[in-house]
């Protein structure tokens, strides 16, 4: 908890996103992840935190502002998604990369982020995807998004872009939350909008997604037929963005529930980079970053080629 304050006090005062300087001193204060007595506590943080968090997620979503896109728009979103999580599939495949780490790999490129990949690797379990695969994802998506936020509204200028289409652009393919809005309205507050928009439809998919994934790839256990169901904290996600969208939470309630899924995640973070073995995480090698950045292109130039219909 104190590491995830400190990471907090960083991002707050330098910019930096939360959850790119929390993995980062989880993975400096590895060494403490063979220690036996903070073992039940690390676990706690990185798998029950996390799902209480990806459920605090639904504050984003509401049924109104997903309509509020259009036909073209959202059949553009559910098109981009579907499309790079079965190419980051194909791609592990081609690179002799685990399919689990394939599929974590695209729905964090094609959903949310970090919080998108940890959610379906605590479903998918250890046994089919390593601490030290899933921080690899974390740093690759971490950077990734980062660069995004300078690069992708750039781009958008130089297709030129109108605000909506700027919005469109940037909202359907920068990976975390706090990326899409930065790179959304540094364009222009319209596009900043717009891509919240787009961003938090994209949000709305993780529930769904899960679902699919999680009985494609079976989960740790004896039996797959019988373990795999519908996670609690999906459920849950779906009752909260349910709520949310009768507008009955007053604002302060959201903005609080938002804060809270933010840190709790943020100690997910910390507590993953803490248990990942580094040796492990270097031999891992260089594959799994081929997948991100092959899936973070598909969807680059699918969101282009949509936004030009706009």
């Amino acid at each position: 908890m104190l590491t995830t304050l400190a990471a907090a006090y960083i991002s707050d005062h330098y910019g930096v996103p939360i959850t790119l300087i929390a993995l980062l001193m989880g993975l400096a204060l590895n060494f403490l992840g063979d220690d036996e007595r903070l073992a039940p506590g690390l676990t706690f943080a990185s798998q029950t935190l996390l799902r209480v968090g990806v459920t605090l997620i639904g504050l984003r979503v509401t049924v109104a502002k997903m309509l509020e896109l259009g036909p073209i728009s959202l059949g553009g979103v559910v098109l981009i998604t579907t499309a790079t999580i079965m190419f980051a599939l194909l791609l592990s495949r081609w690179l002799r990369v685990n399919a689990a780490l394939g599929a974590v790999a695209g729905i964090a490129v094609a959903i949310c982020g970090a919080s998108a990949a940890m959610a379906l690797a605590s479903l998918i379990g250890e046994r089919h995807m390593s601490r030290a695969q899933l921080t690899f994802v974390l740093v690759g998506i971490s950077a990734l998004s980062s660069l995004a936020l300078v690069v992708y509204p750039l781009a958008a200028h130089a297709l030129g872009f109108t605000d909506l289409q700027a919005g469109f652009f940037i909202g359907a393919t920068v990976h975390d939350v706090a990326q899409t809005l930065g790179a959304g309205y540094s364009f222009s507050a319209a596009a900043g909008d717009a891509a919240a928009i787009v961003k938090l439809t994209r949000v709305a998919l993780l529930a769904p997604v899960l679902i699919i994934l999680v009985r494609l790839l079976p989960r740790s256990g004896a039996d797959p037929a019988r373990t795999i169901g519908i996670p609690w904290f999906v459920i849950g996600f779906f009752l909260v963005a349910a709520v949310n969208s009768t507008a009955w939470l007053p604002r302060q309630v959201t903005d609080m529930g938002q804060s809270v899924a933010a840190i709790l995640l943020a100690c997910a973070v910390t507590a993953t980079g803490i248990r990942s073995p580094m040796h492990k995480l270097v031999s891992a090698g260089f594959r799994p970053l081929l997948v991100i950045g092959g899936a973070s292109i598909l969807a680059l130039i699918l969101a282009g080629l949509v936004a030009m219909e706009l």
